[in-house]
This record gives C-alpha cells, sequence and structure tokens, in this order.
C-alpha cells in the first residue's frame, strides 16, 4: 500500500506545481497532496512515515532516487548499479551488495538522463555511453542497451566531502613520512612526476595531494575529461573535454586542450589522465619549459607506465621513431609514483623510482623506495614493509639548488606495515 502511494503521489504532481520551485518549496506542495491522498486511501500513516515519504518523492524529483541515501553516506566510495535490481557499494576497499533497487529498467534510465540532461550531455541509441559528474564532484559513468545486455547500468565513483590530505595518506599507511618529504622535494623543484597504477588505487588522490606543494605564486593549468582534480591553490585554469554532438562534430579532445593550454602562459600543467595522444603534447611541454608537470596513467608497473607513454605518443605521430620517443620520455619524466589497491582495500605506494636515462632501448629506472607484500595476516589485513633500496637519486642536486633540503637518512628506513599475527 505504501509502494502504491508513492506511485500515485509522484504521478499527482503537475508540471505546473514543479515549475519555478526549489526543493523546499515544492516541498509544501507534496505534503498536501500528500495529506490528501493519505486521507483517501486511510492508510495509517504516522508523522515520520508521512515525512520518509515525502523525502522519497523528493529524490525522486530532483534527487538520485534510491541512490539518493547512498549519496548521503560518508563511508561510501562507490555505487555500482548493475541494472535496475542490483546495486553495489564499496565500503573501506570492499564490495558490498545493497538492498536498494529501482522499480524497472524505464526508472533507472530516467534517473540516469536527468543525470545527463543536467550537465548538457546526452545518452541514447547514437551515443549510448556518458561520462558525467553531479553537482558534489563525484564522476558518473552510464552505459545503456544495445551496449550493456541487462538494460542500463552506471556507476558512480564519489570523492568525500573531505580532502584527504598528506596526515591522512600517513595515517592510512598510503606512504610514510621519509617518501612524502622526498616527493615534496620533488614537487617544489619542479621535476616532471608521473603517477601510475590500476583502476581505484588512487592516483587522483595522491596528485592532489602533491599538488598541494606547488607555490602559489605559479599559474596552474588543469586538463581532464571529467574534472576530478581538486586542486587548493587560486591562480588555477580548469580545462575539460567536451564529445562530440549528435553531428558528430563539435568533440575537443584532452590533446586539443594541452595544444590550447600551452598558449595560456602556464607554470605547470597537470594532466588527470593521459590515455591518448596528448601524452606527445605533455611530454613535449615537460621538455620545452613546463617542468614540474604532473599527469596519471593506468599501468601495472612503472616499467610499464613507459610502455603506455610511449604508445600513446605512437598514436599522436607514428612518423617518430621509437629510439627517439624513448629518448624524450627519459628526458621529460624524472620521478615515476607507482601506486597500488590491496585486496583488503588498503591503497599503497608500491614504489618511487627515478629515471636516470636510456639503456638497450629501454627506460632505464631506478627505485628509490619499495613496498614490500608478504602477504595477508589472520585479520585479513596486508602485511609487508616500507623500505627504502639505498639508491641516491641524482635529482638530490636539483632539490638542493631549489633549497629543498632532504635529510639522506630516509634513504636507509625500513618501516613495516601489518601484523602477521
Amino acid at each position: 500500500m505504501r509502494t502504491s502511494l508513492h506511485s500515485k503521489l509522484v504521478s499527482a504532481l503537475t508540471p505546473e506545481q514543479l515549475k519555478n520551485l526549489s526543493k523546499d518549496g515544492v516541498r509544501d506542495q507534496i505534503a498536501t497532496v500528500a495529506d490528501k491522498l493519505i486521507s483517501e486511501t486511510g492508510l495509517p500513516m504516522t508523522t515520520a512515515e508521512k515525512d520518509r515519504l515525502i523525502e522519497e518523492v523528493l529524490d525522486e524529483v530532483f534527487g538520485l532516487g534510491p541512490l539518493e541515501p547512498l549519496m548521503q553516506d560518508a563511508s561510501v566510495s562507490d555505487i555500482m548499479v548493475n541494472g535496475f535490481d542490483s546495486v553495489y557499494v564499496e565500503r573501506g576497499g570492499q564490495l558490498v551488495e545493497t538492498n536498494v533497487r529501482f522499480k524497472d529498467q524505464a526508472h533507472l534510465r530516467m534517473i540516469i538522463d536527468r543525470i545527463v540532461s543536467n550537465i548538457g550531455r546526452r545518452i541514447d541509441d547514437s551515443s549510448p555511453i556518458v561520462d558525467a559528474r553531479l553537482g558534489d564532484g563525484s564522476r558518473v559513468c552510464a552505459v545503456i542497451p544495445p551496449l550493456s545486455l541487462i538494460g542500463p547500468v552506471m556507476s558512480i565513483r564519489r570523492f568525500g566531502k573531505k580532502l584527504l590530505g598528506p596526515d591522512d595518506l600517513m595515517k592510512n599507511l598510503t606512504l610514510t613520512p621519509g617518501m612524502l618529504q622526498f616527493l615534496e622535494a620533488a614537487v617544489k623543484a619542479r621535476l616532471n612526476v608521473i603517477i601510475s597504477g590500476g583502476s581505484g588505487s588512487g592516483k587522483t588522490t595522491l596528485l592532489n595531494n602533491l599538488s598541494r606543494y606547488i607555490p602559489e605564486d605559479e599559474r596552474i593549468v588543469t586538463i581532464e575529461d571529467v574534472a576530478e582534480l581538486q586542486v587548493q591553490q587560486e591562480h588555477i585554469v580548469r580545462l575539460e573535454t567536451r564529445p562530440v554532438n549528435i553531428e558528430g562534430a563539435g568533440g575537443v579532445t584532452q590533446r586539443d586542450l594541452v595544444i590550447n593550454a600551452l598558449r595560456m602562459r602556464p607554470d605547470r600543467i597537470l594532466i588527470g589522465e593521459c590515455r591518448g595522444g596528448e601524452a606527445l603534447d605533455m611530454m613535449q611541454a615537460m621538455n620545452t619549459g613546463h617542468d614540474g608537470s604532473m599527469t596519471t596513467c593506468h599501468a601495472n608497473t612503472a616499467r610499464d607506465a613507459f610502455s603506455r607513454l610511449e604508445t600513446m605518443v605512437m598514436m599522436a605521430s607514428s612518423a617518430i621513431p621509437d629510439r627517439v620517443i624513448r629518448q624524450m620520455l627519459a628526458s621529460a619524466v624524472q620521478i615515476v609514483v607507482q601506486v597500488l589497491r590491496l585486496i583488503d582495500g588498503s591503497r599503497r605506494i608500491l614504489s618511487i623510482s627515478e629515471v636516470t636515462g636510456v639503456q638497450e632501448d629501454f627506460v632505464e629506472l631506478k627505485d628509490v623506495f619499495v613496498f614490500d607484500r608478504e602477504g595477508m595476516n589472520a585479520q585479513g589485513k596486508a602485511v609487508g614493509q616500507f623500505r627504502a633500496t639505498g639508491y641516491l637519486p641524482i635529482c638530490l642536486d636539483r632539490m638542493r639548488s631549489y633549497g629543498q633540503k632532504v635529510d639522506e637518512n630516509i634513504f636507509s628506513e625500513m618501516v613495516r606495515v601489518g601484523d602477521r599475527g
């Protein structure tokens, strides 16, 4: 009976009632209709139950429907809708099924259409995939039939209201104080940094934290497919790509934005993720006066990151010889940070490596810090240790020239994580 009342309440609201009204204004209209319908049906309902019903209708009209309570839950980092009758969330790095359900595929499609239309994007048979973002910065990816065989599906990558800072990363054992000191000096000394790792490994979070160390008097340009970076400085220009329109024209790629950004007098360029031909222009920018720039890429190891970057550069221009590409990459990038999401959901910096040149057709890397994985303990937590390799990086001289004092004792530290018991 409550479900039936909910349906009648939604259908009773006319566009004229909703026009030019805010959520608070509509609440009074919904309460009036609710009182009338409750009286007609004779359904016994407490004040608390009626208030909850009104909130559900408001979520249908203005929010994400059944997903709205999950969006208000600070412990949820990812929401995965696998069809109208299957919704999973990630809490503390672990996937958990919820009892949240949509009425049917049409209900889920309506919510997806609302998200997409609010930001001027579209999703239909001619464009069945869309990346979008919500007002709170959460990233949304939706796919509809015919590409999805189980009806509309959607995933929402949420970003906490509280930005994780360097202290939080150390508390979560993502890295050690010595590693943070080294990365801070690298950013302030204008070394070019690549952060690589798998999906959900914490690349964007780490990039946000490293960007904190960029001086306030420098001009920053960020380039992203979907805006996720949360740079704290005031002198910042944020650029975002645009997909093609219904006629197949008007698209603006990350490469277009990188080329344009070079004309905007940036001190540093931050690319949310290199995934195509923009890698060529990014590497050229790093080699021609825009040092101190940073980006992320998907790769399983630091060495794989260079293989991927090499492939991306070749996507932009197949006329450049492989040897020249490797030499350009080795000259452009000084530091590679590999991040990993462990099986218990925790994130770790797996290695921090320095690029030392090209040897025998391979970009040569020297590990400065590594995380040795040793397995899981009885409580299901990852066990291992952070350790310095003992290698003194060549970039220390540059750090000193920028006034960055790095304690050389950090290059012999060892920090244990987890207890075998």
